[in-house]
This record gives C-alpha cells, sequence and structure tokens, in this order.
C-alpha cells in the first residue's frame, strides 16, 4: 500500500471511529461479562473488532471475505499490542463453520443484511452459547417485524436504540464527503485511492438519493 493509500486509509478509519461512541452504547448495555469469547461477523478493517477486544478484556475473532481490510486490521492489532487476543480470518458470512455454542457474544455492525435479518438469527444461533448474546446493528426498515422475529426465534431483547439519518449524515457523510474532495487534489496520481473515492462517492450518491435508508437500529439480545 503507497504512501497515499495509507494517508486516506487512515482518514476514512478516524472518520468511521465517530460512531465507536455507539458500540460502547451497545456494549454496556450487555451485562458484565468476563473475557468473552466473541466473535465478530463482518467485521471488515476492524474499527468495532479493535474497541471490543478493549471493551471486554476477552477475545475477539473477526470475519470477513475482503482480504485487504483484514491486512488493514491485522496492522492495528499488532500496533495495539492485541495479537494474543485478536484473530483474524478470511470467512463468508455464508458458510460460518465454528463449532455450535462457541462463543459468548456475536457482534455484527452492518453485515446481516448480506443475508437477511431473519436469516442471521436463525443461523447464527447455534454459535452462541447458552445464556449467551448477540448485538446486531441493521438498517432500520421493519422495525416491528425484527422484534418479532428476535422473540420468536428464541432471543430476550434487552434494548435497542436508532441512529437516525440525521446521525449518519453528521458524524459520517459530511466528514466523508469534505474526505473525498480533499483526496482528489492530493492523491489523483494514485490508482488505490482513486478507487476507493470511486467507492466512496457512490457511497454518498446513494445517501443523498435516498437517506432514509440510512437510518439504522442497533438490537441487543440475550440467546434463550
Amino acid at each position: 500500500m503507497s504512501s497515499k493509500e495509507m494517508w486516506f486509509q487512515k482518514q476514512k478509519e478516524d472518520i468511521r471511529e465517530r460512531l465507536l461512541k455507539y458500540t460502547r452504547r451497545a456494549f454496556r448495555m450487555l451485562p458484565k461479562l468476563d473475557k468473552p469469547r466473541i466473535l465478530d461477523i463482518g467485521c471488515g478493517s476492524g474499527v468495532p473488532t479493535v474497541e471490543l477486544a478493549r471493551l471486554s478484556g476477552g477475545e475477539v475473532i473477526g470475519i470477513d471475505i475482503d482480504q485487504d481490510m483484514l491486512d488493514v486490521l491485522k496492522g492495528k492489532v499488532e500496533k495495539a499490542g492485541l495479537s494474543d487476543r485478536v484473530e483474524v480470518i478470511n470467512c463468508s458470512l455464508l458458510d460460518i463453520k465454528f463449532p455450535d455454542e462457541s462463543f459468548d457474544l456475536i457482534w455484527a455492525e452492518g453485515s446481516i443484511n448480506v443475508i437477511g435479518f431473519k436469516r442471521g438469527l436463525q443461523e447464527w444461533k447455534r454459535l452462541i452459547k447458552p445464556g449467551g448474546f448477540m448485538v446486531v446493528h441493521d438498517e432500520r426498515g421493519d422495525v416491528e417485524e425484527k422484534l418479532e422475529q428476535i422473540s420468536e426465534f428464541g432471543y430476550e431483547l434487552l434494548g435497542y436504540f436508532e441512529l437516525d439519518t440525521d446521525v449518519w449524515r453528521t458524524e459520517y457523510f459530511v466528514p466523508l464527503e469534505k474526505l473525498v474532495l480533499e483526496a482528489r487534489f492530493k492523491c489523483s496520481d494514485a490508482p488505490g485511492v482513486v478507487k476507493a473515492l470511486q467507492e466512496a462517492r457512490r457511497e454518498i450518491d446513494m445517501f443523498k438519493k435516498e437517506p432514509e435508508r440510512n437510518s439504522s437500529v442497533c438490537f441487543v439480545m440475550k440467546k434463550i
């Protein structure tokens, strides 16, 4: 990764870290856990993954299929001195093969939509130890239906909270758009950054077209 690519990645990570306050809020809704074993599904570059390791004092396994992002996470884990407690695995959400009841907590920020909320609740439940927990951050749509599914598939809802469109605009998309404009001048000769800028621009354009789709809800639940 070139120096300009590293600069852009770091700036985007800083923007993503603005949302860590909501990771912490969700974690505080859980009862006290003694060095839990956590599976972070769809971890990406691992902004929440590293925070979960710090918050919990436990072991975190982050899974994703984007090897470039996993490499970024590995670097962060080493820099933070967490290599003994954070493991990074290239693994598809469609093919998770850990043994049953392997984890005290499953964490999924923005990934359950890949397979659907209902399917995620059903398929991931086997991975949770009896009395263990799941935290899912998903698109806001059909909240009432999702609450019904949580109960239907054997979970107790501990609580939930919404991140509305204004939160996403202020905390993420406005800073991201400023970064895109800055990077166009600084990094127009870096192919890796140009590709990342195109992806970020698409993300911003989608938000502007349908801002209501970028409200979201974080659900905290316990396996019954």
